[in-house]
């Protein structure tokens, strides 16, 4: 009896090991070459898809995925390589509003408000990137973000019929870089069955094409 039970427990935990490992494996390949980390080697795009964050921590602090996000996103417009900006992200309660709070920075660093469109309802990257081209109109786009969301973000576009580059936000190292690199790890395997289930948006709705 032990020496059956022995093989099935050695099935039940590698084949999740070898599925994040597949995973993982197959985003970086795919995103190769499409990020981005200097504006001179980066093709204009439209629209710039800014996936959300939340603006502070816990503690209060300020989140520096967040604050890098507005710089990258700041130089890319400044430097015309995007015309128009779409920030997604979580808007599940009227006490956090994370479009609202990227715009708001947006505008204080100088990008016009009439330049700025919002997604609600990015509660996911892959809805975020879907609702991009659903919603939005947009068939190519330039993702901002640190540059592990954004091959994972270019994948979930490009399985979707979307043609996306990066442009990597500074990242974080040390421990906060750390906790959020090995979620990371999760986040890229959820979004490969994803797409292997061919799972939808949580949102679609109204059409606002960025024109």
């Amino acid at each position: 009896m032990i020496k059956k039970i022995i093989p099935l427990f050695l099935l039940i935990i590698t084949i999740p090991i070898v599925l994040v490992f597949i995973a993982n494996y197959s985003i970086e390949l795919n995103a190769k070459n499409k990020t981005f980390s200097e504006l001179s080697r980066i093709k204009k795009n439209k629209v710039g898809l800014v996936l959300g964050t939340s603006k502070t921590l816990r503690n209060g602090n300020v989140n520096l995925y967040f604050k890098y996000r507005i710089d990258a996103t700041i130089e890319l417009y400044k430097k015309g390589k995007i015309d128009f900006v779409l920030v997604s992200g979580d808007n599940g309660s009227k006490d956090y509003d994370e479009p609202t709070d990227f715009k708001n920075e947006l505008i204080r660093k100088g990008i016009p408000e009439n330049r700025i469109y919002l997604d609600y309802a990015g509660f996911r990257t892959l809805d975020s990137v879907v609702r991009a081209k659903e919603i939005f109109g947009q068939a190519s786009i330039t993702v901002v973000s640190q540059k592990f969301h954004n091959e994972r973000a270019i994948f979930l576009a490009e399985k979707n019929g979307i043609s996306a580059v990066g442009y990597n936000a500074r990242d974080l190292s040390g421990k906060n870089g750390l906790k959020t690199r090995i979620r990371e790890y999760f986040a890229r395997t959820k979004a490969f069955l994803d797409i292997l289930f061919g799972v939808d948006p949580k949102f679609l709705g109204k059409k606002i094409e960025i024109k």
